[in-house]
């Protein structure tokens, strides 16, 4: 237990651990100390603004608050009840008002910034400066993402502390020095990085601004809506905020366990897609001139006759990001009335991993973290990303098997690499074994790597451990609840229908999947839910519009295993998926709940253990550790030969897929037209750094530009899925 010291703010007494901020005795005692540049999510404080002077017994002089840490003994006084610390925060708000512009009216932040509040409570009531006040050019690009108003700027360094210390990409700067000090993007480039909305929500003033949110609302005509996002299988805790029915922005709604308030720019920025020019709003039949538009009654008359003459030979296709009461609600549907046969799950999950279950926050806190897996971390999910690089800058040692990580190792060795920590016999096994925190994370796909990350926690007996555990980061948004939603909606087994005479392609991820698309063609029909016309145009007999996640109603669980609310924002432009399955499932005789606590309310019985809609709250607890039960065996897939060409290495880039694809703002940070090689390689083939290459496998060839990756292991070209094309695991890389 820490030791405790005694403190007295404005007269209170509090006791408090050893070590704590003068800032936090304050709250604990209950009293607010102002403050611009103190955001303890960014590390130490740096005293930048001066706003939390205080008055402490026995110093001459006032002290910036933020700086201490509070003794035993120590009396502090606010400007509540020193008129000396008073005087000076009312000095300091002067003075950062000298040039401020008084253009709140306008001010995207005006009526939610903090400036404005202080100047109310500690600010002088007018000013002594009558001189014209300095203006700069506005606004400055940032990136397509980012405005700048520099006028507005109080060099809080909320900012560039964000970018130094917490993203850790550095691309964030103050230049200059004393009053021509200004933020600035390094050498002006854009601020491409997977986490600059974060500094808009961060920035106390209206300096930086969202392009997507600029002069597009105020905080008297706007509503927020807490939900979650759906854009990986972390599942940060967002607000959605409305405004006349539309989404116009996304902040972060800290869950500290899972986020701490951080979000990446695709769960930030994507919300646009919603009002697509390509969206679907009513349903599309294959007719003799192609898909036409028909009413909703046609279009459930039309998947009735579809599901009847199929004679139960169907395939699912799930997307992953379907609500979990979506998934279970088409699960009645084709397998309680229909005897459906087979799902085909974006990735395979794994419950094993409930043994050794830990929430994200723990990373922070670990001695040592192992990743295993093909993927970047940062690709899959970027907030765990942020979490190692905190436990790094902590003191942990930080060990990455991949083809580009510090331990280089082919793709798709993943499970070798496992079982090879499993022995023991590496220094990196050794000192997993003696660890009290370690957390292992497979990040990659195939392989089954939820259960052959569980089989090396148990190997390592993390579950013993509190502070130790394991994780699976899957490309898709909630594939274990999808998962188990299917399992328990129906008792049937699966089997795999031969021909396929329906294939049922549920959300934009499936539609745009090539693997469903070679199942497409081996179907007799198929019927497609997607968003967008052009995802599936070219080859669904019946497309019925779908809804995204801030339409939605309903419960997603991430990567912990939490099982999180999802709340609809948005009215969306066509009925929800779960009214029309109820009506269908009716013809069948099939009874599904047509709105989402109602799905709820069964999942709850089958799949969450009695879990109620009140125990998730606005902040979902993290469920306890399950009994581990060994997995099933893993099939050691065929070696891959490629002689003397180089093996294909495809990813799934963060900011990829069809919702990212519909919003231009988020263009500069897809993934370019290129092939990364290795050093060693690039030397090999004659090819330098920019350079115009073929990347060519069985006939099929992309025309790319070559980019030398210094981290990357030899023997392997590194291309974006978008950009692979039909290139095959082995290719031979050409110049032009």
């Amino acid at each position: 237990m820490s030791e405790l010291v005694a403190v007295t703010v404005d007269d209170r007494q509090v006791d408090v651990p050893k070590g704590t901020g003068l800032v936090e005795a304050a709250q604990a005692a209950g009293i607010e100390i102002p403050v611009f540049c103190y955001e303890p999510r960014l590390g130490p404080p740096v005293g930048a603004c001066r706003m939390c002077l205080v008055e402490i017994e026995g110093m001459p002089k006032l002290q910036a608050g933020c700086t201490l840490t509070v003794t035993d003994g120590m009396v502090i006084k606010t400007s509540a009840t020193s008129a000396k610390a008073a005087e000076g925060q009312e000095a300091t708000l002067e003075f950062i008002l000298v040039n401020h512009p008084l253009d709140c009216p306008v001010c995207d932040k005006g009526g939610e910034c903090p400036l404005q509040d202080l100047t109310f409570r500690h600010g002088p009531g007018n000013t002594r400066m009558s001189f014209a006040k300095l203006t700069f050019d506005k606004p400055i690009p940032v990136s397509p993402l980012i405005a700048l108003d520099r006028e507005r700027c109080i060099l809080c360094y909320r900012c560039t502390r964000f970018s130094e210390d917490v993203a850790e990409d550095g691309l964030l700067i103050a230049r200059n020095r004393g009053a021509h000090t200004e933020i600035a993007t390094f050498e002006d480039e854009p601020y491409r990085s997977p986490f600059s909305g974060n500094v808009v929500e961060l920035c106390p003033v209206g300096a930086l601004t969202s392009t997507l949110y600029r002069f597009d609302a105020r905080p008297w005509d706007i509503q927020n809506v807490p939900t979650v996002c759906t854009g990986c299988a972390v599942g940060c805790n967002t607000s959605a905020t409305i405004r006349e029915g539309k989404v116009r922005r996304i902040l972060s709604r800290n869950h500290p366990e899972i986020d701490r308030g951080w979000l990446c720019d695709k769960g930030r920025y994507s919300y646009p897609h919603l009002r697509a020019e390509d969206r679907i709003t009513t349903p599309l039949r294959r007719g003799k001139k192609g898909l036409e538009a028909i009413s909703w009654d046609d279009a459930l008359d039309e998947a009735e006759t579809m599901l009847r003459e199929s004679a139960g030979s169907i395939v699912t296709a799930f997307s992953g990001s379907e609500t979990t009461e979506i998934a279970y609600a088409l699960g009645r549907l084709l397998r309680g009335g229909l005897e459906a046969h087979s799902a085909v799950l974006p990735e395979a999950t794994s419950d094993v991993l409930g043994a050794f279950r830990l929430s994200l926050s723990a990373i922070a806190e670990a001695e040592i973290v192992v990743v295993v897996g093909d993927d970047p971390v940062i690709e899959r999910a970027p907030i765990v990303e942020l979490w190692i690089k905190e436990a790094r800058r902590r003191g942990a040692e930080i060990v990455v098997y991949s083809p580009t990580g510090t331990e280089k190792t082919a793709p798709g060795s993943g499970a070798e690499v496992c079982r090879e920590l499993a022995s023991g016999r590496s220094r990196v096994a050794k000192k997993l074994g003696r660890a009290d925190r370690a957390v292992l994370v497979w990040s990659g796909p195939g392989g089954g790597g939820g259960a052959r990350i569980a089989e090396l926690a148990h190997e390592l007996q993390l579950a013993d451990k509190p502070g130790c555990g394991a994780f699976h980061l899957p490309a898709a948004a909630n594939p274990h609840g999808v998962a188990l939603a299917w399992a328990v909606s129906a008792d049937a087994d699966e089997q795999n229908p031969e021909p396929i005479e329906l294939l049922v392609v549920s959300g934009d991820e499936a539609a745009g999947n090539p693997d469903v698309r070679v199942l497409a063609e081996q179907a007799k029909r198929v019927l497609v839910l997607t968003m967008f016309h052009e995802l599936a145009a070219g080859w669904a007999d019946l497309i019925l519009p779908s809804t995204g996640a801030l339409e939605r109603d309903g419960t997603s669980m991430n990567l912990e295993g939490r099982v999180q609310r999802v709340r609809r924002a948005v009215l969306p432009p066509c009925p929800d998926e779960l009214a029309w399955i109820s009506k269908l499932a009716a013809r069948f005789d099939v009874e599904v709940p047509p709105h989402a606590m109602g799905v709820f309310a069964e999942l709850s019985e089958h799949v969450f253990r009695d879990l109620t809609i009140e125990d998730i709250g606005l902040h979902a607890p993290l469920p306890a550790r399950r009994a581990y039960v060994a997995p099933d065996p893993a099939t050691t897939p065929a070696p891959i030969e490629t002689g003397d060409a180089l093996r294909l290495h495809r990813y799934r880039p963060l900011f990829s897929g069809p919702a990212v694809e519909r919003v231009p703002e988020l263009g500069f940070q897809r993934p370019q037209r290129e092939v990364e090689l290795s050093p060693a390689d690039a030397e090999s083939l004659g090819i330098v750094n920019g350079e115009q290459v073929v990347v060519r496998s069985n006939g099929t060839s992309v025309e790319l530009r070559a980019r030398v990756n210094r981290r990357l292991v030899e023997g392997v070209a590194r291309v974006a899925d978008e950009h692979a094309g039909d290139l095959h695991p082995a290719v031979e890389v050409t110049k032009t």
